[in-house]
């Protein structure tokens, strides 16, 4: 019998899941690509895998927004609100804490997971990762244009006549004969040529290079040898970055975890949790340090305004400001930390999210004549009787400084990280913060 598909609401999207198995500890699947909760238990090149999960943990299984089980959407999930679907899957299988295991592009959105709620995180088992898809001068086994073209259209072909779908999952891996044509039929009922192509055009530009050394989870990477979409050095150089990160490359196997070379890769999950559950590993810690997106605003001429209001009057006029900020963080998951004077610093667990709390800061506040300035980073960040500190800290405020009356600015890896989410940007240049270096930063524009 196959397993009950039970559905997790995610703001205002259902999402398709399923719990299989009743090993000690949890292990929750990130799909790859498109999956099909239901369908993959009668594929035979991956079944196997599935089964072999659930033997020795709580296997939690899920299709992401817009394929398989779960609710159709426009567009594509970015990888933050694909971060909340997660979240909503533990929490509707009561998972406080769980293994990750993520396959190809499934993996960028895990780092960030990971990264961002390490006490939600045991461990984390990335196959065929990578950190970024395309290439650039500091990531040479990223895809070209023209290399990225191709793999899409490969994609879209398995949708068109047998013969043709048929010729382009052969090029996703190595397969027996026997295995093509189940594939073909499994991918045709998971998703629609529409959400395949959405979906590439997020995974285009992903790029969370700058997470990796902020993963404190244990990590193991598993690649294989004949991966023709990403290359074995993209493995070495994110076992590089990661701390403690285990690299096993894999003879034979190809990008996709199915087929036949599925067996030595399910056996090294196995291997690596188990171990890891023996030794005590997935024992509770209180983290740390965490990636987080700080915020910092300012209102501008404060000076010049208590001085023509007088020190009652903007006494009075500084907390209807601190109200219109506290019901934006309330809005968009923010979390004060503190108040200094006229300005706030908050917390964000996504950068889109923080984006937009900026802007509707920025727009609210007029309604009282005020300005104000906004900086923010995304960074990993010190933990210390529930309050953060560190040097995304001062690099946020930093960036703040910089900012003018009614502007909205952002370090290169808060634009990096909200990839799909179809915020726009200005380049800003490169700048000197002191005391932190020298980073690139860009104006983060009213949506249109």
């Amino acid at each position: 019998m196959l397993p009950e598909t039970r559905y997790a609401r995610s703001g205002d999207v259902s999402i398709a899941y399923q719990v299989v198995g009743e090993g000690p500890f949890d292990l929750v699947f990130v799909p790859p690509f498109v999956t099909h909760v239901e369908l993959w238990w009668n594929l035979e090149s991956f079944a196997p895998a599935l089964r072999r999960y659930a033997s020795f943990s709580r296997l939690i299984l899920f299709d992401k927004r817009g394929t398989g089980m779960s609710d159709r959407v426009s567009g594509a999930p970015t990888l933050e609100t694909r971060m909340d679907d997660l979240r909503a899957v533990l929490d509707a299988a009561g998972s406080s804490r769980a293994a990750v295991l993520a396959s190809s592009e499934g993996a960028a959105m895990s780092l960030i997971f990971a990264a961002t709620h390490p006490g939600r995180t045991a461990a984390l088992v990335l196959r065929s990762a990578f950190p970024r898809t395309m290439w650039a001068p500091d990531y040479p086994w990223g895809r070209t244009e023209e290399r990225y073209r191709a793999e899409v259209e490969r994609q879209l072909a398995i949708f068109g006549p047998r013969q043709q779908a048929e010729d382009a999952v052969r090029l996703l891996g190595h397969f027996e004969d026997d295995e093509i044509g189940p594939l073909v039929d499994y991918w045709r009922q998971s998703a629609s040529p529409g959400a395949v192509e959405a979906l590439s055009l997020m995974n285009k530009q992903i790029d969370v290079r700058h997470v990796l050394p902020a993963i404190r989870v244990p990590t193991l990477l598993l690649h294989g040898t004949e991966d023709a979409i990403v290359p074995i050095e993209a493995a070495r150089y994110m076992a590089e970055q990661i701390p403690g990160a285990q690299l096993v490359e894999i003879p034979g196997a190809g990008h996709l975890a199915v087929g036949r070379s599925n067996a030595p890769i399910a056996a090294e999950v196995e291997r690596f949790l188990t171990e890891l559950w023996e030794s005590g590993g997935f024992a509770e810690a209180e983290p740390d340090r965490v990636l987080s997106t700080v915020l910092f605003t300012d209102i501008v001429g404060s000076t010049e305004r208590t001085a023509e209001l007088g020190d009652r009057a903007w006494r009075g006029l500084l907390e209807r400001h601190h109200s219109l900020v506290r019901r934006q963080l309330a809005w968009f998951r923010g979390r004060e930390l503190d108040t200094a004077g006229d300005g706030f610093f908050a917390t964000f667990d996504g950068p889109a999210r923080a984006i937009r709390c900026a802007r509707a800061i920025v727009d609210s506040v007029r309604e009282l004549d005020l300005e104000v300035r906004v900086g923010l980073h995304t960074g990993e960040c010190e933990v210390v009787d529930a309050k953060i500190s560190g040097i995304a800290v001062h690099t946020g405020a930093r960036v703040a400084s910089l900012a003018n009356a009614g502007e909205v600015l952002v370090s290169s890896t808060v634009r990096d990280l909200v990839s799909g989410s179809g915020l726009r940007f200005e380049d800003r240049g490169t700048h000197e913060l002191k005391g932190v270096g020298e980073w690139r930063i860009y104006a983060a524009l009213p949506e249109a």
